[in-house]
């Protein structure tokens, strides 16, 4: 037994004192104290200095309410912060801001505000530029034309009148007391409302896509359930029979399952029938394909044809009435038959009528490329009348008297003209002017010559003068 405080010969006490053991225990304190005076400067300088950021410049029309400290955020996460709001010569709000990210040409700015009622809860919301577009120098300015300034909520109640704004503290108010008391009720009504509205949206889309759809399914379903009531005692027998067929079934449940046994063997036998069914659909194949072109429209032409072929069906029943109808002499058999000798004494007309025909080809064909001027002129005449100066209309008509008198510029007077000198001076030449030669010519248009049917047959030179 040693006694107590004493150690082991060669090894040392569990409890030393001296010097040298102070001086460890004081400088592993200071170490200590060094250290964590060190992580705090590190994470001061982290948080309070770090990385300066990227400062750019805003011009807005209005500051926005906006004040220093206020977020900026991109996409709803916070970036950086405004630093300071100043006022520029020309009356704009330059906005300074820090932001964590570069931006890039292309950048949109926003002044947004959190609610509706809020006074100093606005933020700035960034829209960045796209990546591959330059990048935005340290202290650049985004102008007018990238910013957007928000309309305040008070802007809005000044375009009202006193009366206006009157009617809408009334319906404010009358809100406020709907809801009063029933908040909870209201945010579970809020809750699906949104997704209610959407659903009903869809709903009436679906049924206004094709009205006539909707009227026909109405229309038919209120004639079917009419119809349902109108038989209501045949349905319940239905049902009642129904229920005697199933229970008769549940009766032969033993049968039934013998048949559902018999039915794989079947099968199985069917099995040869349907792979030489498949070799002769293999044969058919060019048939299909060859069938293809002529039946590629067809369905959309067959669903064209059903509501003629539904209004031809009162029409072909009163065909059949004009085609024979009981009676002599009225109804279209008759008629033809009728025709018979007519035809015997119309011969001979027809035959000199094609001769007539024949003759007046030529004349038709002189005539046929003249049809736009003699159309024209009747198109035209009366628009020329229409037009006027201070003499009056520009196209005027009077009495010629044809050469039956002559002015005497000595006694004033009309003096007949002797009837073998009435036509001196007038020219009884006919001219021949070719189609479209009633204005100037146009190289390749006009005068028209037929391809050179009408070479010959009209002057071509014959068009009013000018250019």
């Amino acid at each position: 037994m040693r006694p107590e405080g004493e150690s082991a010969p060669g090894k040392p006490s569990r409890k030393s004192s001296g010097p040298a053991s102070d001086r460890g225990s004081a400088l592993a304190r200071v170490l200590t104290v060094g250290a964590v005076a060190a992580a705090i400067v590190l994470i001061a300088v982290l948080v309070l200095g770090g990385s300066s950021g990227h400062h750019y410049k805003l011009l807005f029309q209005t500051g926005g309410q906006l004040v220093k400290g206020n977020e900026v955020q991109i996409g709803g996460s916070p970036v950086g912060t405004v630093d300071s709001l100043t006022l520029t010569p020309d009356n704009q709000a330059e906005i300074a801001v820090t932001v964590d990210q570069e931006l890039h040409e292309g950048t949109t700015a926003i002044i947004r505000s959190t609610s509706l009622s809020g006074v100093a809860n606005h933020y700035i919301s960034l829209s960045p530029g796209p990546d591959n577009a330059p990048k935005l120098a340290d202290d650049a300015t985004l102008r007018g034309d990238s910013t957007t300034t928000p309309v305040d909520l008070d802007q809005l109640f000044d375009t009202f009148n006193a009366r206006t704004r009157r009617g809408l503290q009334g319906v404010i108010q009358g809100f406020a007391a709907t809801y009063s008391g029933n908040t909870k009720q209201a945010n579970e009504t809020y809750k699906y409302f949104a997704p209610s509205l959407s659903a009903t949206d869809r709903l009436l889309k679906e049924l206004g896509s094709d009205q006539q759809v909707l009227t026909d399914f109405l229309v038919n379903g209120g004639k079917v359930v009419t119809a349902i009531a109108e038989r209501r005692n045949d349905l319940t027998s239905l049902v009642s029979n129904a229920n005697t067929a199933l229970g008769a079934v549940a009766d032969q449940n033993r049968s039934l399952d013998q048949a559902l046994q018999v039915l794989p063997p079947t099968l199985r036998q069917a099995n040869t029938t349907f792979v030489n069914l498949r070799a002769a659909l293999d044969d058919l194949d060019p048939l299909v394909n060859t069938s293809k072109r002529a039946t590629k429209n067809l369905n959309p032409f067959l669903l064209r044809l059903r509501p003629v072929l539904h209004r031809a069906v009162p029409v072909f029943t009163d065909l059949r009435r004009t085609v024979t109808r009981p009676g002599p002499h009225n109804d279209l058999g008759e008629l033809v038959k009728e025709l018979v000798p007519l035809h015997k004494r119309g011969a001979p007309a027809s035959r000199t009528g094609i001769r007539a025909l024949n003759a007046s080809q030529p004349t038709i064909a002189f005539a046929r490329p003249y049809a736009p001027d003699l159309i024209g002129s009747f198109s035209k005449l009366g628009s020329v009348s229409g037009y006027y100066d201070g003499n009056g209309h520009y196209a005027r008509v009077e009495a010629a008297s044809f050469n039956v008198f002559s002015y005497d510029q000595l006694t004033q007077n009309l003096v007949p003209i002797p009837p073998q000198d009435k036509f001196n001076g007038f020219d009884f030449n006919l001219y021949t002017p070719c189609p479209g030669s009633t204005t100037q010519p146009v190289a390749g248009s006009n005068p028209f010559l037929d391809q050179g049917n009408l070479n010959g047959e009209c002057d071509p030179s014959d068009v009013p003068p000018g250019p």
